[in-house]
């Protein structure tokens, strides 16, 4: 290994010590604000009293979050939501995001301000030459009781833009998608790509998006039978999310709808790993010289990520093998303490830019996987 190598993984292993020592002391502040009877949610007071610890005096870090119990999504799916905020908050304005594509009674979380500081964050990890200041923004996703609609439009005025959104309902694809009615599910398509189409045709100075990739797929297939492309409608950045993202569809998004790399096409994509309970993991910048690989690292501390023995939840794989996605959520409106994701992957070392355990290769959880409706994600 060569001199400057070895000082790297140095660099790198004394900033995740010092990630490890923030995100303990963050663990520490968020449970004794949840299970404070001044600030915590009635949910977690009430939960207090079935656990066998304490956790105000247990928990002193976040290896101690493993004395809970797993979290239960069907506690997300039973009012009243209200439960959900904290004490400190119950005089706030506050919103009620649902989770995305399911049928049946939706997962819902309260939210204050967290999408908004969650926003924030990401958009200091753009870069402003392709996600230029001042630009406007088409939000081409699911729109509806979601958090992503408002998180999307909520970065785009952040950047000091304006945010153009469709109208987009996942829940109806998915039922087009479970009754095999494939020709309504490729018109009610259409009907999302017309409006997107529509939009970026309106002279808006529209240089940023947001979208999943079977969208962004069927956007440039209608913008090539239309004589053009993603390049030619001025779109320059272009973030996007959800477990389509393989390194084999990256390299094709690159190569054939944009152009080649950034410094050739002027287009830039940078994927995303996120949903309602955590916000949003970012990317390593995704290369050629690392095969497209595409290794997510979450927000610490206010949210963390662990790829865990498929059969022993509190026991992390190793680095490089697979496992099961578990997420932490830790922020003051919200705590989550051990919840099991419908997705796995794979454990990445940390990174200079986010110094902690990433996730590679997420895709659905193989042993859910033929119950998964993945719809427009």
């Amino acid at each position: 290994m060569s001199t400057t190598g070895t000082v790297a993984a140095a660099d790198i292993e004394t900033l995740a010590k010092q990630a490890k020592e923030q995100l303990d002391a963050h663990t520490y502040e968020i449970v004794q604000w949840h299970f404070h009877e001044s600030t915590g949610a009635p949910f977690w007071l009430e939960k207090k009293k079935e656990l066998k610890f304490d956790p105000l005096k247990e928990v002193k870090g976040f290896d101690d979050l493993k004395k809970f119990p797993l979290f239960e999504d069907d506690w997300l799916r039973e009012g009243p939501v209200r439960k959900w905020v904290p004490k400190a908050y119950e005089n706030k304005p506050t919103y009620v995001f649902e989770t995305g594509g399911t049928t049946g009674q939706p997962k819902r979380r309260i939210v204050i301000d967290d999408f908004r500081i969650d926003y924030e964050m990401f958009s200091h990890t753009l870069p402003d030459k392709y996600f230029p200041k001042g630009a406007n923004w088409l939000m081409l996703g699911p729109s509806g009781p979601r958090r992503l609609r408002l998180a999307v439009e909520h970065l785009c005025q952040y950047r000091g833009g304006i945010c153009f959104c469709v109208d987009l309902d996942p829940r109806w694809v998915i039922k087009l998608i479970k009754k095999g009615w494939m020709e309504h599910l490729e018109e009610y398509k259409k009907h999302v790509i017309d409006q997107a189409v529509t939009i970026l045709q309106s002279n808006n100075d529209i240089k940023c998006m947001f979208t999943t990739p079977k969208l962004l797929e069927s956007l440039a297939s209608r913008l090539e039978e239309d004589g053009t492309s993603i390049p030619e409608s001025g779109i320059t950045g272009i973030f996007s999310g959800g477990t389509e993202f393989t390194p084999q569809w990256t390299r094709f998004c690159i190569e054939e709808y944009f152009g080649g790399q950034p410094e050739q096409s002027g287009v830039y994509m940078t994927p995303t790993y996120g949903n309602t309970l955590m916000g949003l993991a970012c990317s390593k910048p995704v290369t050629p010289e690392e095969g497209y690989k595409i290794s997510y690292y979450a927000p610490q501390p206010r949210a963390a990520t662990e790829v865990v023995n498929m059969d022993d939840h509190t026991q992390t794989v190793g680095y490089g093998e697979t496992g099961r996605v578990k997420l932490y959520t830790m922020t003051k409106e919200f705590f989550v303490p051990g919840f099991l994701e419908r997705d796995e992957g794979e454990r990445e070392k940390p990174y200079a830019t986010y110094p902690w355990d990433g996730v590679s290769g997420v895709r659905p959880y193989s042993r859910l996987a033929g119950g998964t409706t993945v719809g427009v994600y």
